[in-house]
């Protein structure tokens, strides 16, 4: 069997989290077989799709490295080829008009929920009469169009990671709405189960890899599949993402969306990686962290687990400053200058940009991360509790008198590791005070207080600009 798969996202909000998790593992299984992997942009709410959110979804599939592998599909542009199938479901007997007005439908759902019932369509037009059909026609109601489902129907299908699955037809809510209502004489806006049906057939995909909350839809489905004599695709239905309580991940949790993440300095390789853990067992012999162009040679759908994914800050965070701790200093410099330059601070030289990743980098879990601990680099730091207390101690300005006067004798805009350390020892023989005194005293007024990066390292840097001194003078 020639492998075909696809993305199908609305273009209705940002790429979700739960989109892209779904896009890898058709795109994994796609380069595994040696398959075709598309994308289908499914557009047909016209309300609320938006060519924002298309570009959205684009930009942040090609950002983890997901490829299509040929044009996307529109599926706006197939409407008149969705109406034309219905009519064909029509004159064959599948489906028909119904003409039952919303209120009905809701009077007729108040009593089953009165009477301890699921809520679900009766099939009342099903088998209207002419003549009472043409009394709706006369009455101005405007009809849906259903698809018959037989209620003694068993509908079953061998699913890659659930196995064996079977659907009665009497739980899939009665006859289904395909088309939305509009003039009795013409066939209103096809709807999902109907169009998804006859796009996957168009681009003649072979594997339909989706979230398990599309089951009941797949039942449905595989009925149109059979009305229609079509080829009926191999189903996967992957597990749920969850949040940390064990509901469904949704933006109630705050960042869903994959152009977030991005923005919060999260790394394209640690998402996708990250994203190919969430449902998926890595074989044995193999490490969780990964590149998904490795993975994609081992990748099987028996090791997708059935049981829902529950989301791991904690997990995604480990691998991003794994991702980062091994970026070469030109890459990391390459992700963080951006950041910076939206801050207005600007490398004075790509020398010193490479000196400042590789002393922030192996503390940053975040790319962002790198712009907080930049911050002093570029402007003054606002005085901390801790290094406040330590600029108050008396020997402290003496100590700065020292340093400043040496540091001005010399003609070098900045110094080595080795200068910076034999002045440390120079003060603090002079001025007759423990080592630790020093360099606490140093930090405090270099950046405000007692934490941060490498001392000397830092140091360094801020005197290319002669920032040291200026820091220093203040304290004297």
């Amino acid at each position: 069997m020639t492998v075909r798969v696809r993305l199908a996202p609305s273009p209705t909000g940002t790429l979700h989290i739960g989109t892209a998790r779904t896009a890898l593992f058709n795109w994994l299984f796609a380069k595994k077989e040696g398959g075709t992997f598309l994308l289908r942009i499914e557009d047909t709410d016209i309300e609320r799709s938006k060519k924002e959110y298309i570009k959205n979804i684009y930009d942040g599939l090609q950002w983890l490295g997901i490829n299509w592998d040929e044009s996307p599909t529109i599926q706006s542009e197939r409407v008149n080829e969705h109406k034309q199938i219905i009519k064909t479901l029509i004159d064959k007997g599948f489906a028909y008009k119904c003409y039952a007005s919303e209120a009905e439908l809701n009077e007729m759902r108040e009593t089953q929920k009165r009477n301890g019932l699921a809520p679900k369509y009766d099939n009342r037009h099903r088998n209207l009469s002419p003549e009472k059909e043409s009394e709706f026609i006369k009455a101005g109601r405007e009809p849906v169009i259903r698809f018959k489902i037989n209620d003694q129907k068993l509908i079953s299908w061998n699913d890659l990671v659930r196995g064996k699955m079977t659907w009665s037809g009497k739980d899939l809510g009665g006859d289904m709405v395909i088309a939305r209502r509009a003039q009795s004489d013409s066939i209103g806006d096809p709807l999902y189960n109907l169009v998804v049906v006859a796009d996957d057939s168009a681009m003649k995909i072979s594997h339909v890899i989706r979230g398990e909350d599309h089951l009941a839809n797949t039942a449905k489905q595989i009925l149109l599949y059979e009305a229609l004599d079509l080829k009926i695709p191999v189903f996967a239905h992957t597990p749920l993402i969850l949040n940390s309580d064990g509901k469904k991940l949704s933006k109630r949790d705050g960042v869903t969306s994959i152009s977030e993440f991005k923005k919060m300095g999260y790394t394209s390789e640690a998402m996708a990686n990250y994203m190919t853990l969430l449902g998926w067992s890595v074989p044995e012999g193999i490490n969780e962290k990964f590149k998904i162009s490795e993975i994609s040679e081992v990748f099987s759908f028996k090791k997708v687990n059935k049981a829902s994914a529950k989301f791991d800050w904690d997990k995604l965070n480990w691998l991003n400053s794994q991702v980062i701790h091994e970026m070469s200093a030109e890459t990391l410099l390459k992700n963080l200058d951006p950041l910076l330059k939206k801050n207005g601070w600007f490398i004075p030289s790509k020398q010193w940009g490479i000196h400042l990743v590789s002393l922030l980098g192996p503390s940053m879990v975040l790319i962002n991360d790198g712009v907080d601990q930049a911050k002093p680099f570029f402007e003054e730091p606002e005085l901390c509790d801790d290094g406040k207390k330590q600029l108050e101690i008396k020997e402290a300005a003496v100590i700065f008198k020292f340093i400043l006067k040496k540091l001005e004798s010399s003609d070098a805009a900045s110094f080595s590791k080795e200068e910076a350390l034999d002045l440390i020892n120079q003060a603090t023989k002079n001025c007759e005070v423990k080592k630790g005194l020093v360099m606490k005293s140093l930090r405090a007024a270099l950046f405000g207080t007692l934490n941060g990066p490498d001392l000397i390292q830092s140091w360094i840097l801020l005197s290319r600009f002669s920032k040291d001194r200026a820091r220093i003078s203040r304290f004297i």
